[in-house]
């Protein structure tokens, strides 16, 4: 890895090589179908859960949650397919920093390893994260660009003088007015140049005064957990967004290097999803980065849909999630600003 080449593909993504991209897992284990069971909504659960959420507005009445007949419960599962794939990226570009006198490991101690033969602890998996490494034999020394090597530069406000102009008299030395001599600069004109402190040039902030610069390749290790969720239909009037915020019970979990599609799921569209999900994922990342783990879960969420009456008028609200979370939207005893009846 020579200067030119780098200097071509200075902040660009390097591919794994074809050898790494051909690596394949054993297979570690069987997906694992895990017990479950469809927890049951009963009316004071029900109840509960909305006086929960009544609780929590400051502008809704809790009178009509007590007070509500509930008239039907109906009982709704649906299924959540997730896919996480952890990969890692590499990226190489020089950077310097000031040269300290320490030792320079450069070319004289061999050619620079290939990027994706540098070893590095990951972190944990399915979390993200980013860390710089120095490649190893890449470092060279050479005079600050900035500064000409002279550690220090002319200050551009006085231009190298240490002094300039007295604003306060406009360098005439006294006031106009009271043709007094000016207290702020003594008479004189001129004042210290607050810049540089009268010295009439500034270190240099590239090299930090050293006058050498150690330039070497940085190596950037991205990690990132791509996500992909897919929720399957119901016939509810209620927003599928919510249920990205909640938990459902486990039903399924495979992880693996590599995992494989779902294909025998009672549910059709959660083995299309499956099938997607990881079709897509490896058009993405395959060329471009390392796929280091996966893993695809898929959940029951049960939703209930409560029928209720009060003050004459039907009304519904629903239940969800495992944390018995409510969306109510149309709740008989909500308040504006605690003063009119919605």
């Amino acid at each position: 890895m020579d200067h030119e080449q780098n200097e071509d593909d200075r902040g660009k993504n390097m591919p794994p090589p074809a050898d790494l991209l051909r690596r394949t897992s054993e297979r570690g284990g069987r997906p694992l179908l895990l017990e479950y069971r469809i927890p049951t909504m009963t009316e004071d659960m029900a109840r509960n859960a909305l006086l929960g959420f009544v609780h929590s507005k400051c502008c809704y009445g809790n009178k009509a949650a007590g007070e509500l007949v509930i008239q039907d419960l109906r009982q709704v599962t649906v299924y959540r397919y997730r896919l996480e794939t952890f990969h890692e990226s590499r990226l190489s570009e020089w950077t310097f920093q000031p040269f300290t006198n320490n030792l320079v490991d450069g070319p004289q101690n061999g050619a620079p390893p290939r990027l994706w033969d540098i070893q590095v602890q990951a972190p944990p998996m399915f979390q993200d994260d980013v860390k710089k490494f120095r490649v190893p034999h890449s470092s060279l020394v050479k005079e600050c660009h900035k500064c000409q090597g002279r550690g220090r530069y002319k200050c551009s406000v006085c231009h190298g003088a240490g002094r300039m102009r007295c604003v306060t008299c406009s360098g005439a030395r006294h006031r106009t007015k009271q043709q007094k001599r000016c207290q702020m600069c003594s008479g004189t004109g001129r004042k210290r140049c607050s810049t540089c402190s009268g010295r009439g040039n500034k270190i240099c902030m590239t090299c930090q005064g050293e006058k050498k610069l150690l330039h070497f390749i940085q190596l950037i290790i991205t990690w990132k957990n791509k996500v992909f969720e897919f929720v399957s239909e119901h016939e509810l009037n209620f927003p599928g967004e919510l249920l990205r915020k909640v938990n459902g019970e486990n039903v399924f979990k495979d992880e693996n290097i590599l995992v494989y599609p779902i294909t025998d799921f009672p549910k059709p569209e959660i083995s299309l999803a499956s099938q997607r999900a990881i079709t897509e994922h490896s058009t993405t990342f395959a060329s471009t980065s390392r796929i280091l783990q996966q893993r695809q879960t898929i959940e029951l969420i049960p939703i209930t849909e409560v029928h209720y009456q009060y003050a004459g008028k039907k009304y519904a609200y629903y239940v969800y999630g495992l944390e018995n979370k409510v969306y109510a939207l149309d709740y008989p005893e909500r308040y504006c600003c605690g003063c009119t009846i919605i």
